[in-house]
């Protein structure tokens, strides 16, 4: 086995684990979940749970990773000398990887809506728009060949390694991004009536508070943030002892919400200029967005065509990041637990999850590929998001804050006790008694139960 890879600065490690938790889940689910629970009151919410819930659980994931110096599976062993505990560990391995195979499929649709913008085929009426995205995402083979391309370039990234190629990569995707989604921000607040969609997300209505908004919010922070799928574990377990882990974190977690908030911006002030509907719900934008920008920017040849493909740029951008952090996840396991070459791993991860894409798009087209009455697609979906992501989260809470030995969680905190660590005390009850109990309410409000 080769010694062990570490990302070669701080810059690439904020920018690779930031690229991690930055996709489409700030990009798309993000001003979905705004438009649809109240603009602003929704954004006030989200950060407070930020803060609560996702510093603190990223700081677990960032703990038990660092500390181990190995893939997720082996670092939760390593802590749980033995016990059952050690599976938390599995599960992670487990969930990235499912979630690898269906996020694979609509990472292919962004592709296709970048060349689609190119060739025109976003043009025409609401209803030909609407068309178009039902009759490409039934296609028996066209998303698949998307979804094959996406994970090859992934593929690519991911063979070269973690300075090589995941670090080099987020260097350069992280910084496109962000110009992609202020270019498109500042371009949707000049249109006219534009005032209303930045009064939407910035000017509270507190009479939109209650219950649903505040589990929402908290439901979202966690899946923006990647917790709970071994990806934050992985990327940390190449994090030099030096890291400042908590500085690390509240840095990832401020760009993570800063692009999120971006991505209304773009978004909104552009919907509200046409008179679109805020609360279109997920098909925001494949359906909602093209025609947007035919109206918005109609009076400027050529200029909702730029914005359409640079929009769809910006979200494959953001696909992108995701699944290469995804993908190491298990291929660090393979790579690790069996002692396989980087490439023979990464082979087995791409064309194994490929294989999942494959028959998750096809059940789009096929309506017997599905089980307990949802579609493959909807199913992998909804276990992984609904389910494993907020049981991962919750175990690790409970693992890290009541489990592992406190002087071991606190040398991590304190770099072996070369910071001051003021805040470990107020990070430990957060883990212990906080986010558990958020977690819970996140994965009780999914079922209807709270």
């Amino acid at each position: 086995m080769d010694k062990r890879a570490n990302f070669g600065s701080r810059l690439g490690i904020v920018l690779a684990t930031a690229g991690s938790a930055v996709g489409l889940g700030n990009v798309w689910r993000f001003p979905t979940m705004t438009g649809e629970n109240g603009g602003a009151a929704f954004i006030l919410v989200y950060v407070i749970c930020v803060l609560l819930l996702g510093v603190p659980c990223m700081l677990n994931e960032f703990i038990i990773g660092r500390r181990a110096q190995a893939n997720t599976a082996r670092a939760y062993a390593k802590l749980a000398n033995g016990t059952p505990w050690r599976f938390i560990g599995y599960f992670g391995v487990f969930t990235g990887f499912l979630i690898s195979g269906y996020y694979c499929v609509v990472s292919g649709w962004c592709l296709q809506y970048v060349f689609s913008s190119v060739t025109g085929g976003l043009d025409g009426d609401p209803a030909a728009v609407q068309q178009y995205f039902a009759d490409f995402s039934s296609n028996p083979w066209q998303p698949i060949i998307w979804l094959v391309v996406f994970f090859l370039i992934t593929h690519f990234v991911i063979v070269r390694g973690v300075e090589k190629g995941i670090e080099k990569a987020s260097k350069l995707m992280m910084p496109l991004l962000f110009v992609l989604l202020v270019t498109i921000a500042v371009a949707s607040c000049l249109l006219p009536n534009a005032s209303k969609g930045i009064s939407f997300l910035f000017s509270p209505d507190f009479s939109k508070m209650d219950s649903n908004v505040l589990l929402s919010a908290l439901g979202q922070a966690f899946y923006s943030l990647s917790l709970g799928m071994g990806c934050l574990c992985t990327y940390a377990s190449y994090f030099s002892r030096n890291i400042h882990l908590t500085k690390s974190a509240v840095q990832i977690v401020s760009i993570d919400s800063i692009i999120a908030i971006l991505a209304g911006l773009m978004i909104f002030p552009a919907v509200f200029s046409v008179g679109g509907d805020v609360g279109a719900g997920p098909s925001l934008v494949f359906i909602t967005l093209p025609n947007v920008f035919n109206q918005a920017f109609s009076a400027v040849p050529f200029v909702g065509h730029i914005i359409a493909l640079l929009f769809y740029l910006l979200l494959s951008v953001a696909a992108l990041t995701s699944l290469i952090s995804l993908h190491e996840v298990s291929t660090a396991f393979f790579h690790e637990e069996f002692n396989l070459s980087r490439t023979k791993a990464a082979t087995i991860v791409t064309v194994t999850c490929s294989i999942i894409g494959v028959f998750c798009s096809l059940s789009f087209y096929n309506a017997d590929l599905s089980l307990f009455g949802l579609s493959l697609f909807d199913l992998f979906d909804f276990t992984t998001g609904q389910i494993f992501l907020p049981l991962g989260g919750f175990l690790t809470c409970l693992f890290l804050g009541w489990y592992v030995p406190k002087r071991i969680v606190r040398e991590e905190f304190t770099n072996q006790g070369t910071l001051r660590g003021r805040f470990f005390s107020i990070y430990l009850f957060c883990v212990r008694f906080i986010c558990p109990t958020c977690i819970l309410l996140i994965f009780l409000h999914q079922f209807g139960l709270v």
